[in-house]
């Protein structure tokens, strides 16, 4: 059973020439119930990229079985994620309501720690953090791992191009697994969920402890630990900061924005 703890204060914050915002109380998680959101998404997408892959790719046999065996089952767990928060979220809220989810995973627009306001300049902060972000994935060096794990590579190589040329389904199931990846799955379960659900268990520094997790989370991709751990740092902290997951659904997604364009011209060439 997953403790849900003794809901948070609802906070309001006023500034001169803002109205007063009141935030929904969000029910605080129990540390090993925070282990345990993370475990049932780590576990899962570890099995299938490491057993569940491997089998799919002896049934679909020919060349690139195995990364189209990893598309395949990535996208599953992915997709498992989504249905795992939508499923904490009823069983915290016991409804579905978009008023609701919306303000329990902080689908809202980020607010100012200083006055209080939503939206507006504070969107021109995502801009800003892209900087960063690219920095981490363009110089953090990777652990050593067999390249034919690695999505990146095989997109810019013959076998990737080979693949996606005039393929609009492997270029569906990438869309999917993109927008479950940085919208709907590691995001909204990282940051819409867990974050905002971390203070009683982790204090301060919550956001600091999300970071990790997100790392250690990354069990079907070990060999990106370091470049997932700086990069969870700025989404995690962003999302704090702003509270607000749209920050780190919008600057994870700008690596998304790129993948699907360089899969779409591949389908397209």
């Amino acid at each position: 059973m997953i403790d849900v703890g003794i809901p948070v204060e609802a906070k309001t914050a006023t500034a001169p020439g803002a109205a007063s915002q009141t935030e929904t109380p969000i029910p605080q998680l129990a540390r090993r119930s925070v282990f345990a959101i993370w475990a049932a998404a780590a576990v899962p997408m570890g099995l299938l990229a490491w057993i569940g892959a491997p089998m799919l790719a002896g049934v679909f046999g020919g060349s690139n079985a195995l990364t189209r065996a990893l598309l395949v089952t990535i996208t599953l767990g992915l997709v498992w994620q989504f249905v795992l928060t939508m499923i904490l979220v009823y069983r915290e809220q016991r409804t579905w309501r978009w008023s609701v989810v919306r303000e329990v995973l902080w689908l809202r627009a980020p607010r100012s720690p200083k006055t209080g306001r939503r939206g507006g300049r504070m969107w021109l902060t995502v801009p800003l953090l892209l900087v960063p972000v690219f920095v981490v994935q363009r110089f953090v060096p990777s652990l050593p791992h067999p390249a034919i794990r690695d999505a990146g590579a095989f997109l810019v190589s013959p076998a990737g191009h080979a693949l996606l040329h005039g393929s609009w389904g492997w270029f569906a199931l990438i869309a999917i697994l993109a927008i479950f990846n940085t919208v709907l799955g590691e995001e909204l379960l990282f940051r819409g969920l867990l974050l905002p659900r971390m203070n009683r268990a982790f204090g301060r520094w919550d956001w600091l402890a999300n970071a990790i997790l997100f790392a250690a989370y990354h069990i079907h991709e070990l060999w990106a630990t370091p470049s997932n751990l700086l990069v969870g740092l700025i989404f995690a902290y962003s999302s704090k900061r702003y509270r607000s997951s749209l920050m780190g659904i919008a600057v994870h997604s700008a690596q998304t924005v790129f993948i699907l364009a360089i899969a779409l011209a591949l389908v397209l060439k």
